[in-house]
């Protein structure tokens, strides 16, 4: 059931099933056009989650005091789809068994991507900073996606307890976006085949400062779960799609990811969380 009692979900046209490397737009880069997310289960106040995605069109109206929105416009051209910023917000929604409503605004066909659907819109939502994702919550109106978790951890005191928790997160959600954005600049480059390789070079690396990082603790803040680590699941699941053997020299981040998915994040309410896309680029569909 979607927010709650006499929430409505409307679909048109039916949503179609479209598999991890679907072949991209023509001259977009890999991340394009991928499944239309399924709509998850929850369970304290309803929220709205928006998105912006190709056909088809998945829309959920609006049920109460909550709108939450997810993907990234800019340049002309959408940059970055839906669920690579929001994928992370919906799993701790559905974690935090907080209702929510998704609300998906859709783009045009390559190489247009028609935006006139959320354009008409963005100024209309009283939001300071008109962007996706967004999130509304009675009068709090949240625009960037690290806030929005922020903002929804707060709640359930999943930012960290002690001094030490408290740096570790603050320091691993800055790290992160830093780690998410060096693949993003290569997924988007017109340049992708050449610079994949250089890319793959450096990634262990990358994952070896975290795993560093990790150690032998259970969770990347300490024995409590936090939102960094919901940010943490996004990312790596996002690079082992990318290379499926990256992980594989890292036995504490493996053990993380199979910590974290046998979970009730995965395995309770999050079954119904749809994966991709992950970009609209050349890789990523």
């Amino acid at each position: 059931m979607v927010g709650g009692a006499g929430a409505v979900l409307r679909v048109w046209p039916p949503p179609i099933a479209v598999p991890w490397g679907w072949p991209p737009h023509p001259g977009v880069p890999w991340g394009g056009a991928g499944a239309p997310p399924h709509i998850p289960r929850g369970g304290h106040r309803p929220l709205q989650h928006t998105g912006v995605l190709p056909p088809p069109l998945c829309l959920s109206f609006p049920l109460a005091e909550g709108r939450f929105g997810g993907g990234l416009e800019g340049g002309g051209a959408l940059l970055t789809s839906a669920p690579q910023l929001a994928h992370a917000i919906r799993l701790l929604l559905e974690y935090t068994e907080t209702p929510y409503e998704d609300k998906l605004y859709s783009c045009g066909e390559a190489p247009d991507y028609d935006k006139s659907q959320w354009i008409n819109e963005k100024e209309k939502l009283g939001l300071d900073f008109p962007n996706l994702p967004y999130f509304i919550d009675g009068k709090t109106k949240l625009t960037q996606s690290n806030a929005i978790l922020r903002y929804i951890a707060r709640k359930h005191k999943m930012c960290g307890e002690t001094e030490e928790e408290i740096i570790r997160v603050d320091m691993l959600e800055n790290q992160i976006m830093d780690f998410r954005m060096s693949l993003v600049m290569v997924c988007y480059n017109p340049d992708f085949e050449k610079l994949k390789p250089g890319y793959l070079e450096q990634l262990p690396g990358k994952l070896k400062l975290f795993s560093n990082f990790l150690g032998d603790r259970k969770w990347f803040a300490g024995e409590k779960l936090t939102f960094v680590d919901f940010l943490m699941f996004d990312v790596l699941e996002q690079n082992r799609t990318f290379e499926p053997k990256c992980l594989e020299p890292f036995k504490n981040l493996k053990d993380f990811m199979d910590r974290f998915g046998v979970s009730r994040v995965l395995l309770g309410s999050c079954c119904g969380c749809s994966r991709g896309p992950v970009f609209r680029a050349s890789w990523g569909n």
